[in-house]
């Protein structure tokens, strides 16, 4: 590319065209920059639009150091993004594209909607009203010797130099939707491997639980790991149990299957019964009734937290009384479930191969936002705020980083 004259808009080339990616471009393009986002998917959004099909969560309206704890050991460095794009300017920002939001009960935010694909048309169109051009099916390669960005493009090998260039690449996980973690061999220094995150487990089911319960919903519960416990529903798998309490847990337990090969969480299944009544109730005679019968009419059981109670006396040497496993039914999780199924992963560019304006130590010029950086955190809004907001951090400091050039 030859040297732009002063009169000249940078050109900005913003790799990734999910959240990350999308706000980074919106961010340059206000800046008077003449942005292209490059895909390798066919169209934009689209693990965006997988999102929205259970309702699109954008954030959450809990106070923001409760909120900045959820992101764990990655809080001190997303902590500025976010405090420079909090919760409330991104309800702001998302009502300005003409999408109201409503407040869940759970403090969970979304828009009235409930859907993604508004909310996308409107800021699709919005980049495109200040000149954003959109490359599809342009895959990103690496770099060059001379330090141009290189794709596999439909039209065969594109090599291109741009003033300052975003990397919004995603993460690993639903391969299929474009974030692959391909990327990662272009930047081997840089990368702490993925995990995955918000993700389901294994368990060993008999075939008779396998066979009746897959599918079914495990719902007003209350799962404990370790000193932490999380009221609400999961999911019984064919392969385990996955679903939004598991996911909340799903980073200590998967470090423990990591670390030992398997992990025990207990289940309450009655956890708005206490112990002392339960047994009470259960301590009548059954009277010829079967197990089951019994477990529903004394206890409340649900069919899916019977079979669990049966799996677990069946899998026990010496079975301890039924109030103890309806309280504290122990299961215990063989493996992790595959990457490509996880809601998110962990790992990514590590925040010791940045600077504190998140450009990459080694690559002047060249940002970095959203999943494909190293942070995780619980569903909930969580994921959303963080790439939205590294987005637009990485955009600022890129036109920051321009001026300071003379580039802009």
């Amino acid at each position: 590319m030859s040297p732009s004259s002063q009169l000249a808009k940078p050109e900005i080339a913003v790799i990734g065209g999910g959240p990350a990616g999308l706000m980074a471009a919106e961010v340059l393009a206000d800046a008077a920059c003449a942005v292209t986002i490059y895909d390798q998917m066919p169209s934009l959004g689209r693990k965006l639009l997988m999102a929205g099909r259970g309702g699109l969560n954008l954030t959450h309206s809990e106070v923001l150091p409760a909120f900045l704890a959820r992101y764990g050991p990655a809080r001190p460095w997303l902590q500025p993004a976010i405090d420079a794009f909090p919760p409330t300017a991104l309800i702001a920002w998302v009502e300005a594209l003409g999408q109201p939001v409503f407040t869940g009960s759970s403090g969970r935010v979304f828009p009235r909607t409930m859907k993604a694909s508004p909310l996308l048309r409107a800021w699709l169109g919005r980049l495109a009203t200040l000149g954003v051009q959109v490359r599809p099916r342009h895959r990103w390669t690496g770099w060059d010797r001379d330090g141009a960005l290189c794709f596999d493009a439909p039209e065969g090998a594109l090599v291109t130099h741009p003033h300052a260039t975003v990397l919004a690449l995603g993460g690993a996980s639903w391969p299929r939707l474009g974030s692959d973690g391909a990327w990662a061999h272009a930047l081997p220094e840089a990368v702490a491997p993925f995990r995955p995150a918000n993700c389901g487990f294994e368990v060993a089911w008999s075939d008779i639980f396998r066979t009746r319960f897959a599918g079914h919903p495990l719902k007003r519960v209350a799962l404990t790991f370790g000193a932490r416990t999380v009221r609400g529903e999961a999911m019984l798998t064919e392969h385990g149990i996955e679903g939004g309490a598991i996911y909340a847990l799903s980073a200590p337990i998967r470090d423990a299957i990591e670390a030992d090969g398997s992990a025990t969480l207990t289940i309450d299944l009655r956890p708005d019964l206490d112990a002392e009544p339960l047994a009470r109730k259960l301590a009548v005679p059954r009277r010829g009734q079967s197990l089951s019968t019994f477990l529903r009419k004394q206890a409340g059981l649900p069919p899916e937290g019977i079979g669990l109670v049966q799996e677990a006396l069946h899998a026990a040497a010496a079975p301890p009384p039924l109030e103890h496993l309806i309280k504290a039914l122990p299961l215990r999780l063989t493996g992790i479930r595959p990457i490509a199924r996880a809601i998110s992963t962990a790992g990514g560019v590590r925040a010791d191969a940045l600077d504190d304006r998140l450009m990459l130590l080694n690559r002047p010029g060249v940002f970095a936002a959203g999943e494909m950086l190293d942070w995780e955190a619980p569903t909930g809004g969580y994921l959303l705020q963080a790439c939205l907001s590294t987005g637009r951090m990485a955009g600022l400091e890129a036109v920051e980083w321009l001026r300071g050039t003379g580039a802009l």
